[in-house]
């Protein structure tokens, strides 16, 4: 059971296959169309939709360190609430590079947009697993 991103990084490492992670950052934001009811759960920290709005892929010794990618994600400006983290399995002993994560990142980031979450590791601002929903 993976419940923090580092059981993430040691989970890679017991992959047959060398990984790479891709990473959607989102923002939690209030729908334009809230009602005052979905207004006020978001002031209790409830609800709103997931805005995209940084995606990156790391070989999992490329970001071994959570803080490390968070201070990465700092210097893009862009304040964000979770990320969401999948991994892509290499070949041969080749981990995928980041071409060839380019059509799956995009893909991710499509299905966050549209709430389709489900195979995908929910992070908080620490590194910690959370449940959505």
């Amino acid at each position: 059971m993976i419940s923090s991103y580092s059981d993430l990084i040691s989970a890679t490492s017991n992959e047959p296959e060398p990984q790479r992670l891709l990473f959607v950052f989102c923002r939690a934001e209030m729908p334009d169309d809230a009602s005052a009811e979905e207004k006020a759960a978001f002031e209790r920290g409830e609800g709103g939709a997931l805005t995209p709005v940084i995606c990156v892929d790391k070989t999992p010794q490329e970001a071994a360190e959570f803080s490390a990618l968070v201070e990465e994600s700092r210097k893009t400006g862009q304040s964000w609430d979770v990320v969401f983290v999948a991994a892509m399995s290499g070949r041969g002993g080749v981990p995928p590079s980041s071409d060839e994560a380019e059509q799956p990142m995009t893909m991710m980031v499509e299905s966050v947009r549209l709430g389709h979450v489900n195979n995908y590791l929910p992070l908080d601002k620490s590194g910690n697993a959370i449940s959505l929903g």
